[in-house]
């Protein structure tokens, strides 16, 4: 065994060791590329400055303020506006709620771009809504867990902007549009599935709402929604870059809550400032750490050494991306998003190159298969605040969810092997790619 491969096995081995061992991912990066670099020789300064130049980029500015306003906007009442406003398109029909929970989360993840926060803001407000209503329990936490995979698709999206620092650049605005349509895709889907359960298990319809008290719900929450059109459109026209527009978005959202909602508090500011600034410690240190195994992996050429892999198992193309997703979907039940987003970019956005895949849409199936494993157990994020909330066993949930993790992974392979539903979009507003 040459040094380069036993320094690989050192490196891949001990991260593998120190996960399992729970070590929090942050410091187990750190330990593995360490122990590495001792064993080849190079000097830890090396590691330091892979770190800093990991979290040196101004795209990652846009972090933070997308944090922020999804805090405030929390804090703000804009959950409440948002239900209601769902419940005027769909509340009527049969499993009214269920579909309203959908819809929910497809405004609520183009304001928040957070699948644990969407679960915990719009699941404390629903969850016993459709209980009271006469909804199995196992099934309203379902939905509301498997929903919340929207809300890191349909941008803004600090995972997406991550992915940007991690494959090297990629335009963060064609990533926001390119997650539009399988984001909208995963919830129709599952309003699909929300109806064959409603007709099924008779869930009530909603009751009927008056014209007048109707118009009053969306005139009350597109001054919500309009964060999400501040921020796609500053992107799309050019007018500001996805930092600015999320720093225009966060003052946006502080006036909203505050002057027009009137729900947001000054005494609650402190609070949310902890809160973002703890999520944003977590986020960071984990980039920096993600930045110097990265550069390790580059240096043992990991990246060739898998494509060479997946190569030697088939030089076919659908063979080959699904056994990516597959590998993607399993690594997603076992760690959260971010490390994996960090880690699996490098490694992987040269392999999907040989087969034809560009790396916007490469972030959104990347994405994608994440999201779903926020919602698998044993550590997915959103299906523990889900069932906290519901207050039931985590194995009776995630039953209920099958027929959602089948359409999920429906959608998953159209996106895969339809490039058009992550370029469409990007190409039309921003131009074709050069």
């Amino acid at each position: 065994m040459t040094d380069m491969q036993l320094a690989t096995l050192i490196l891949l081995g001990t991260f593998i060791i120190f996960v399992i061992c729970k070590l929090p991912i942050t410091f187990a990066l750190v330990s593995s590329t360490m122990l590495t670099m001792f064993y080849l020789g190079i000097p830890v300064m090396a590691m330091l400055q892979q770190m800093a130049k990991a979290v040196n980029s101004f795209s990652l500015m846009a972090v933070p303020f997308f944090i922020l306003a999804g805090e405030i906007m929390g804090e703000g009442g804009i959950s409440e506006r948002i239900v209601k406003f769902a419940n005027v398109l769909v509340g009527r029909f049969r499993g009214g709620l269920a579909q309203a929970n959908c819809i929910d989360s497809m405004f609520f993840g183009g304001i928040s771009g957070s699948a644990v926060a969407d679960v915990s803001s719009l699941g404390s407000i629903m969850i016993p809504i459709m209980v009271k209503e006469g909804y199995d329990d196992e099934f309203a936490v379902s939905i509301t867990v498997a929903s919340a995979c929207q809300g890191v698709l349909i941008p803004p999206s600090h995972n997406m902007v991550i992915y940007s620092v991690a494959a090297g650049g990629v335009s963060v605005g064609r990533l926001f549009w390119g997650g539009y349509i399988p984001g909208i895709m995963i919830g129709v889907s599952l309003m699909v599935v929300s109806a064959i359960y409603s007709i099924k298990r008779q869930y009530p319809k909603g009751d009927p709402i008056s014209l007048k008290e109707a118009l009053a719900i969306i005139k009350d929450a597109l001054v919500a929604l309009f964060t999400a059109v501040i921020i796609m459109g500053g992107v799309a026209t050019g007018k500001f870059t996805a930092t600015e527009s999320a720093a225009i978005a966060c003052i946006y959202a502080f006036i909203v809550s505050l002057f027009y909602y009137k729900e947001l508090k000054i005494s609650k500011m402190p609070k949310i400032l902890y809160s973002t600034v703890k999520t944003l410690a977590l986020v960071f240190s984990l980039i920096a750490a993600a930045g110097a195994f990265g550069w390790m992996l580059a240096y043992l050429k990991v990246p060739a050494l898998i494509t060479e892999f997946f190569m030697s198992i088939s030089d076919n193309r659908i063979v080959v991306l699904v056994l990516i997703n597959v590998m993607l979907l399993a690594l997603g039940c076992i760690m959260d998003m971010a490390p994996l987003i960090l880690i699996c970019t490098p490694i992987l956005v040269p392999v999907v190159a040989q087969f034809g895949m560009g790396p916007v849409q490469f972030g959104i199936v990347l994405i994608m298969n994440l999201a779903i494993g926020l919602c698998t157990p044993p550590v997915g994020s959103a299906l523990f605040v889900g069932c906290a909330i519901g207050k039931i066993p985590m194995e009776k949930v995630v039953k209920t969810m099958l027929p959602m993790f089948f359409a999920m992974i429906v959608v998953l392979m159209l996106v895969t092997f339809i490039p058009q539903l992550t370029t469409f979009l990007p190409d039309l507003v921003m131009g074709p790619a050069l």
